[in-house]
């Protein structure tokens, strides 16, 4: 048998190595496609599910929250402002101050130490008109499979199920016996497994739970 010229055997090698690669990564993406998610601890997971909502002693404000501020016997110093993204509002005087993290009497009090230097025993008071970032941080929402992702006020009593409903019903691509439900607890992330097949059409609710502010469901698709 004749040796094949040097620039072909050299194309061949580079092929077959090409080939190869190819099939390395294409194993690769199907193995990880396969995984299954790595759940929370059982023991986590039902500490997590049996959690309530906190009930709201003190209101936290937060940026997007219209306020009044209100100088007794100076209106002038008087004004209404929103808390911007960086968690800071403006006031006559004051100027710039971070109001961000602060219950509105929090608020009162660093503003009269502000006004202090200029007016004596300030009087000063914080009234919540709008409470925009409560509203965005407790929320529910559903993300992936679904005809229309959602991400809805908190009311309590809402479930899973009425989540699911609410965003359309999952899709015909949906797996939905592999859903996620991600829940903040004891400052982790607990990732919960959701089966909506045997919610949604085996009429088992025991998956069914009630949601928290700021849960997230997740549908994944089938993988084809």
């Amino acid at each position: 048998m004749s040796k094949l010229p040097g620039k072909l055997l050299l194309s061949m090698q580079l092929l077959r190595r090409a080939t190869a690669l190819l099939l390395i990564v294409s194993v690769t993406a199907v193995l990880g496609a396969c995984q299954s998610v790595s759940y929370s601890d059982s023991e986590l997971i039902e500490a997590a599910l049996k959690a309530k909502p906190q009930s709201l002693e003190t209101y936290v404000l937060g940026p997007g929250d219209a306020v009044s501020v209100s100088v007794w016997r100076n209106p002038d110093l008087s004004t209404e402002t929103t808390i911007r993204p960086d968690g800071k509002l403006s006031s006559p005087l004051v100027g710039d101050l971070l109001a961000a993290g602060l219950s509105p009497e929090q608020l009162a009090t660093a503003i009269e130490d502000r006004l202090s230097v200029y007016l004596k025993e300030p009087k000063v008071s914080v009234i919540v008109r709008n409470s925009n970032s409560y509203e965005f941080t407790n929320r529910v929402r559903i993300t992936g499979a679904v005809n229309n992702p959602q991400s809805i006020p908190y009311k309590e009593g809402v479930t899973i199920l009425d989540l699911v409903l609410s965003a359309g019903g999952m899709t015909d691509f949906a797996k939905g016996g592999s859903a996620i439900l991600y829940r903040q607890f004891q400052q982790q992330t607990v990732v919960i497994p959701v089966d909506l097949e045997a919610i949604m059409n085996g009429g088992d609710i025991r998956a069914n739970y009630r949601l928290l502010p700021g849960d997230v469901v997740t549908v994944p698709e089938k993988v084809l």
